[in-house]
């Protein structure tokens, strides 16, 4: 078994547990990219974060952040 938290877990069930914890303007506060800003979707934000490699490694940070903050 992997000590790794995002072991398992795919890009587009993180965006939809970050979108359900921090709503569309939530997530654009945190992170300053269109695709949560302008028209946002699951699918639009999952095509530019496969896409965008920096975006992606943010996102994950993101999500690691609020694991760590509903386990508390």
């Amino acid at each position: 078994m992997s000590n790794d938290p995002l072991h398992g877990v795919t890009l587009e069930k993180m965006l939809i547990q970050l979108h359900a914890h921090y709503d569309w303007e939530g997530l654009a506060e945190r992170m300053r990219v269109n695709c949560f800003k302008f028209d946002p979707s699951i699918k639009s934000c999952l095509q530019f974060f496969r896409k965008t490699p920096w975006a992606r490694s943010k996102l994950e940070e993101l999500y690691l952040e609020m694991l760590r903050h509903l386990n508390q």
